[in-house]
């Protein structure tokens, strides 16, 4: 049986984290250069607005960003919509997420826990990037049956996680949060009453992760003389950007399961609506 996540923990974390785009990303600490992170979010924000574009949500349709962090994902969608609603719980994330979003009078920033959130709009968007990874099951089911009774008809639920391959892995410590895999978060919207019409791999995480599991495993591994981290994230990051997307296939070309962390989005939609048995074969 799983070991439940410390909510405690995972809140003491999200309260202390750095407000950059690189920390809600996971990608402090590696060298990274903050145009690393802005990559990936614009690499990201092209994928959502495709998956956007093949549904049946419109630009005159209400948006809810749950977990909304430093509110990058609030701003976006406050750029193409007419309004969003960002709900955040830690107090600094909340804050950038509130400054950033303040010229857009079409964003209504929350200071709340999405778990005890109750919406007062109906939505065709309900946003989740990477909150679900840090709630435990059940919580997760509750979440999700919750928000379906939010959605405008022909509404979408949009899902980021970050993913395994097989079966669910929790991590302990400082920093704890739960990676599950694809077919268990299938699962799981089943038994929400929800069905993920499009499963689509976050490419753009998959390149930054295989600089983050290169340098966390050659700090494990060189001399301390050798541990320049910052000219490492550098050179990693532009490394990357330049041999990206064929160094992405190496590792399976390899027979080698790298990196150990994924990412996908999932476009998701009440179970038996018109979207749901038109596109019912999640895609990868």
């Amino acid at each position: 049986m799983l070991k439940p996540l410390d909510y405690a923990v995972v809140n003491r974390y999200w309260g202390e984290a750095e407000t950059s785009i690189l920390g809600p990303y996971m990608m402090d600490g590696f060298g990274f250069p903050a145009s690393a992170g802005r990559f990936r979010f614009h690499s990201e924000s092209k994928i959502v607005k495709r998956l956007i574009r093949r549904s049946s949500a419109h630009r005159t349709g209400n948006v809810l960003d749950l977990g909304s962090g430093v509110g990058y994902w609030a701003e976006y969608f406050g750029q193409n919509f007419k309004k969003v609603v960002a709900v955040e719980a830690s107090a600094n994330l909340y804050e950038a997420m509130a400054r950033r979003c303040s010229p857009y009078p079409g964003i209504t920033p929350i200071h709340e826990n999405v778990l005890s959130f109750e919406p007062k709009d109906r939505f065709s968007i309900i946003f989740i990037g990477g909150l679900l990874m840090y709630l435990n099951e059940s919580d997760l089911i509750a979440l999700l049956r919750k928000m379906k009774s939010y959605l405008n008809p022909g509404g979408i639920i949009l899902c980021r996680e970050t993913t395994v391959q097989n079966g669910t892995v929790t991590r302990e410590g400082d920093y704890q949060a739960i990676y599950r895999s694809v077919p268990t978060y299938h699962s799981l919207f089943s038994k929400c009453g929800l069905s993920a019409t499009e499963t689509c791999l976050n490419k753009p995480y998959v390149l930054m992760q295989m600089g983050c599991e290169s340098i966390r495993k050659w700090k494990t591994v060189a001399p301390e003389k050798l541990k320049n981290i910052p000219f490492l994230g550098k050179i990693a990051y532009w490394g990357l950007r330049l041999t990206d997307p064929w160094i992405t296939h190496i590792p399976s070309a390899c027979g080698i399961r790298f990196p150990e962390l994924t990412n996908h989005f999932f476009l998701v939609r009440p179970s038996g609506s018109n979207a749901s048995r038109r596109d019912g074969h999640p895609k990868s």
